[in-house]
């Protein structure tokens, strides 16, 4: 009996504690979740969805007692390693078809050449969310915009279905309603370019995306992903992961608009004389 007397009150504490939880979210004046805010992942999905162990480099060659990182990356050292990660994936398998599979290997093993981050594409989704850059929720009354430090790509939330997307594109069309304290929002007309990593994980572009942001608290949202694409997989998969509200004084997007950045790696063998050309019969010259 008096066991019975002390469980009765700790479970009403314990309901009680769950409720204020689940009101403790920053809301807008019209009562929805508040998402306003940078907000950053703390993972390291974009190197691979999937679980992974900590290795020299994403681009590797055989070596004499097992692989080495290839030429292009040696010069990097630590700063070219790929950090371990638990993955995102729900039951840490992605659905390829057999054929699929076999291009998605082909991805990984040519990554330098194929991986549309290295030349500065834009990520489409979900990769925009967990790439290793912030992005902005900003939230007004019905409309929401997203904009991602990222090469400068944006993202406007159409609450208004308005129908098919005329043209396929590098980050698709977004359609947005509210299920109860989370937004949903389902992304189609999305191009074939995009990868999900840096492992060659791919799409068609018959990918449809469907998004689910759930405010945890003031400083957490939980991020899922469903991703369908009867092309390229034989059942829809799902990725989750929180991401995080940055605060301080760097709470905000910092310019990368890195199309600059890579002109050298797309343009640069076009210059008269190239800069990173080595002349014939002639040794390249070691760094001092």
């Amino acid at each position: 009996m008096q066991s019975g007397k002390i469980t009765i009150p700790i479970l009403g504490l314990m309901f009680l504690t769950v409720s204020v939880l689940a009101e403790d979210i920053p809301r807008t004046s019209q009562g929805k979740p508040d998402f306003n805010g940078v907000w950053q992942v703390l993972n390291s999905a974009n190197y691979n969805l999937l679980a992974h162990s900590a290795k020299a480099a994403m681009a590797m060659q055989p070596g004499p007692f097992g692989e080495v990182p290839a030429k292009e990356v040696v010069a990097l050292g630590a700063v070219g390693a790929v950090p371990a990660g638990m993955g995102v994936v729900e039951n840490n398998h992605i659905p390829y078809l057999p054929e699929s599979l076999l291009k998605q290997k082909e991805n990984k093993a040519n990554w330098l050449e194929l991986d549309p981050e290295i030349k500065c594409y834009l990520p489409g989704v979900p990769r925009a969310t967990y790439l290793p850059h912030p992005f902005q929720i900003l939230q007004s009354g019905p409309s929401i915009f997203i904009a991602y430090e990222f090469a400068g790509a944006t993202r406007n939330l159409l609450f208004e279905d308005p129908g098919e997307a005329p043209v396929d594109s590098w980050m698709g069309q977004s359609t947005a309603t509210w299920d109860g304290d989370t937004l949903v929002v389902v992304v189609t007309g999305q191009n074939d370019q995009t990868w999900f990593d840096r492992s060659g994980n791919f799409h068609s572009e018959a990918l449809v995306v469907t998004e689910r942001y759930t405010l945890l608290n003031a400083h957490v949202m939980e991020y899922e992903a469903k991703i369908e694409d009867p092309k390229t997989f034989s059942e829809p998969w799902v990725i989750k992961m929180p991401v995080y509200r940055r605060v301080g004084a760097d709470a905000r997007l910092q310019q990368f608009k890195c199309v600059e950045f890579v002109e050298e790696l797309l343009y640069g063998h076009l210059r008269k004389e190239p800069v990173n050309e080595v002349p014939e019969n002639e040794e390249p010259k070691d760094h001092e």
